[in-house]
C-alpha cells in the first residue's frame, strides 16, 4: 500500500480516514490480515466486513441516540473508540466483552427502558465497516451514508468498556427528548452469522 494514506479530501474532516496504523489495527480482527490489507489496498472506498470479539465488540444504536451517547463520552466522559455509521446507525467500538456485559448491567437501569434498541455485537458476530478512504464527493452532495465519524488511528486504541457505556446510554437517555418511544426489550444481544451484520 504504498500509496497511503490518500490525501484527505478537502471537504472531508482528516478524523474520517483511516491511517495505516488504525488499518493494521483493523486488518488485527479478521483471521486474514493480509487478505483485508490487499482488498483495502485495491479497493479503499469499499465497505467490508469484520469479525467481533476477538480485537473490538461493537455497540450498533440508532444515530441520533447514538450521538448524543458519542457527545456524552467526548463532552464529560474519556472520548471514545472509533466510531462509524452505517445504513443510519452508529457503531461505538468497545472493548472485547462489552457486547456480552453490557445488556446485564443496562437491565438494572431505571433509564433502560427509554433507550432505543441496542444491538450488542461480540464473538461469532461481524460487522460491517465504512470504507477506509471515503471517495471524492461534490461539495454540495450529502455525506455518505457509510463513514468513519472517529476513524482508528492508532494499532491499539482506547476502547470503552461496558461501565463507560453504561455511563453513556443512561446519559444520552436522561438528555433525550420526552417523546422518544420507550422501548421494553432496549437491549438485545445480536444476531449471529450473517444476520449480525448492520
Amino acid at each position: 500500500m504504498s500509496d497511503w494514506p490518500q490525501p484527505p479530501a478537502p471537504d472531508r474532516h482528516p478524523a474520517s480516514f483511516v491511517t495505516l496504523a488504525g488499518a493494521d489495527w483493523l486488518a488485527s480482527a479478521s483471521p486474514h490480515p493480509r487478505r483485508m490489507h490487499h482488498l483495502w489496498a485495491t479497493r479503499p472506498t469499499a465497505p467490508s466486513v469484520l469479525p467481533c470479539g476477538t480485537v473490538f465488540d461493537v455497540i450498533n444504536v440508532p444515530a441520533l441516540f447514538g450521538r448524543r451517547m458519542a457527545d456524552c463520552l467526548w463532552a464529560a466522559g474519556p472520548g471514545s473508540g472509533p466510531v462509524a455509521i452505517h445504513r443510519g446507525r452508529l457503531l461505538l467500538f468497545a472493548a472485547r466483552g462489552t457486547a456480552q456485559r453490557l445488556p446485564a448491567l443496562l437491565s438494572w437501569e431505571e433509564w433502560a427502558r427509554s433507550m432505543p434498541p441496542l444491538l450488542c455485537h461480540g464473538a461469532g458476530d461481524a460487522v460491517s465497516i465504512p470504507p477506509l478512504h471515503p471517495g471524492r464527493t461534490a461539495p454540495d452532495a450529502p455525506p455518505p451514508s457509510s463513514r468513519w465519524l472517529v476513524a482508528p488511528d492508532v494499532r491499539d486504541p482506547w476502547l470503552p468498556g461496558p461501565d463507560v457505556l453504561l455511563w453513556a446510554c443512561v446519559r444520552a437517555a436522561r438528555t433525550a427528548p420526552s417523546e422518544s418511544p420507550a422501548a421494553p426489550d432496549a437491549v438485545r444481544p445480536a444476531a449471529t452469522g450473517a444476520g449480525a451484520r448492520p
